[in-house]
């Protein structure tokens, strides 16, 4: 059973992103399989954008207190 998308790390979502990715690119994928990666696939790099985001946002709070020091 695959793991739950919410409770994964940035690195184990990527990791998986990449494998869902490769998986997709083989030609012997059934239509409802590619349709079930992708949906995962999607789900995946939304999080990893979550993750992202929450980072350039510490940075971005970090930079803000240390200029107005």
């Amino acid at each position: 059973m695959a793991k739950d998308i919410s409770k994964m790390s940035y690195e184990e979502a990527r990791d998986e992103l990449q494998q869902v990715v490769a998986q997709l690119e083989q030609q012997n994928v059934t239509l409802d399989a590619s349709m079930a990666l992708w949906e995962r696939g999607e789900a995946l790099a939304k999080i990893c954008e979550e993750w992202l985001s929450g980072a350039r946002k510490k940075l971005t709070d970090a930079q803000g207190k240390k200029g107005s020091k």
